[in-house]
């Protein structure tokens, strides 16, 4: 019998990934680093001095976590409800936060005990932050109102009541004390200036707002609710200069890098994405396994920080220069040239060592014509699943014989449903519907008497019954649009023609 030929899988073409400079950038960052914390984590704040310690709140703790500690180094857990938005002071010596009882409470960073508490708010305080002349304090909360507190004496400064539903959102001016901007579940965005009695500036969003962001110059405002990130210029009014749709979920959290030519935004579907703020334009996307309510950057863009609400907390580190890898020292050229110009004398006795042939499993089924278990080979196979070119090169080579039909007969519950649900995830791919629909062809007729027996096996039947008829339709409607394309590039053809044409009957 001659010598049996391995199985030639058929290799497609694939599109390759684009890698510029922002990818091998925030490529460089390590494997993540996963704690588990006591609830969803709804805000996470790095302390703007060194050693760049960062807080993370969660149900009703307060947790601080040094740069690279895996395990919080203070708590704070004087709260009796869940806990909002611990917020640093620039100097990173007093921390801020709201809660579920309507209390805005500050702590020394070095005390455990609140240094004041401010009551005014008559529900949960979702919102805090300090201005930037360190000595007040902001706050939005559920009964609509924003208010500015005084840390020396403790009271209310002022309080603005022009929300019409819940303030979920805010954050302060860094070049001007008095500016802050608060964002509300009634689609609106508010400028306040605590020398003011009212507003300044209102924006609507179109979307209950989750997070707002002005970047440094205090220029540009950045907005996000819904599906939508919106960037607005403030030095003209509020003037909408770009609107984003890159998430297909909500969009809950924003922040920028150090430099402010990097903005990130945070979802509900599980994906944090990076935009220029040149070009508005996503230049790299992170993947989670669970949604999204935070994330920071830790100053200099050296840890990114994910908080999610499967109350896990997700750290990665980016390499410095001088903690990458170094490269291991690899053999001479020499090494690999040695002998490649040798001469054979005539007296040498050359001895070759015949290349050995590993054959696959299936190749090795196939070869003894065991033609059903080879199939099973490549349908069980969780390795196999993911690369079905190498299914359908055993089908084709299973119906170059001609037995593909006993190959899919005699198959048990379990077996059939595998080989459908190939069938109803790849039968719609272009590079495999000729052979696979075929197939589907053979099965239908192969297994028609058992329909009704089993309601997995119905049910398989019916989805790939309605994802063929969707991809008739679909393939209607794509020669549809190529006859009326057809009909109007010939007229488009005959107008250019026509003025020619009577050229020449003229000059006849």
């Amino acid at each position: 019998m001659a010598n049996y030929k391995p199985l030639i899988v058929q290799s497609f073409p694939k599109l390759g990934e684009k890698v510029t400079k922002d990818t091998l950038y925030w490529k460089s960052y390590k494997a993540p680093i996963q704690i588990k914390e006591f609830g969803a984590v709804n805000k996470i704040d790095f302390s703007p001095v060194p050693p760049y310690n960062y807080a993370v709140t969660a149900s009703s703790r307060i947790h601080i976590y040094g740069r690279y500690s895996q395990e919080p180094i203070k708590t704070f857990s004087r709260f009796k409800d869940v806990a909002y938005c611990a917020m640093y002071r620039d100097d990173g010596k007093l921390l801020v936060a709201g809660s579920e009882e309507g209390s805005v409470r500050l702590f020394d960073i070095s005390g455990r005990a609140p240094l004041r508490q401010f009551d005014g708010h008559t529900k949960a305080v979702h919102v805090v932050g300090f201005l930037s002349d360190k000595y007040r304090i902001i706050s939005g909360a559920d009964d609509y109102t924003s208010k500015v507190w005084d840390i020396s004496s403790s009271s209310e400064i002022v309080s603005y009541n022009e929300h019409t539903d819940y303030v979920r959102c805010g954050c302060t001016g860094k070049l001007n004390a008095d500016i802050f901007v608060t964002g509300s579940y009634d689609h609106t965005v508010k400028m306040f200036d605590t020398r003011a009695e009212k507003s300044v500036m209102t924006i609507e969003h179109g979307q209950p707002v989750e997070s707002v962001k002005l970047f440094p110059s205090g220029g540009l405002l950045v907005t996000a609710g819904g599906r939508y990130v919106k960037v607005w210029d403030i030095l003209r009014g509020g003037q909408l200069l770009v609107s984003l749709r890159n998430h297909h979920k909500t969009v809950t959290c924003l922040c920028l890098n150090s430099s402010g030519q990097r903005l990130l935004s945070g979802s509900l579907d599980r994906h944090v994405k990076v935009y220029s703020t040149t070009s508005y334009k996503v230049v790299h996307s992170f993947n989670y396994e669970a949604s999204i309510l935070s994330l920071a950057l830790a100053p200099e863009d050296e840890t990114l920080v994910v908080g999610m609400t499967n109350a896990i907390l997700n750290v990665k580190h980016r390499k410095r220069e001088d903690q990458r890898e170094p490269l291991q020292r690899r053999p001479a050229y020499r090494t690999f040239v040695k002998g490649r110009n040798y001469m054979p004398k005539q007296e040498d006795f050359f001895v070759s060592k015949p290349a050995k042939n590993c054959l696959k499993k299936y190749d090795k089924l196939l070869r003894s014509f065991q033609v059903s278990m080879a199939l099973d080979a490549v349908l069980m196979n969780p390795v196999r699943s993911k690369s079905p070119e190498v299914t359908v090169a055993v089908i084709q080579e299973l119906n170059r014989r001609g037995t593909l039909k006993n190959a899919l007969a005699g198959r048990d519950e379990k077996q059939l449903s595998v080989l459908l649900s190939f069938l109803i995830s790849h039968v719609t791919e272009a590079r495999f519907a000729p052979v696979l629909i075929n197939v589907a062809e053979m099965i239908i007729d192969i297994y028609m008497h058992v329909v009704g027996q089993s309601s997995v096996i119905d049910q398989q039947f019916l989805k790939l019954q309605n994802l063929i008829e969707k991809e008739i339709d679909l393939q209607e409607e794509l020669l549809e649009v190529l006859g009326m394309m057809d009909a109007l590039f010939a007229t488009v053809a005959r107008k250019k023609s026509a003025p020619l044409d009577k050229d020449n009957t003229d000059g006849l």
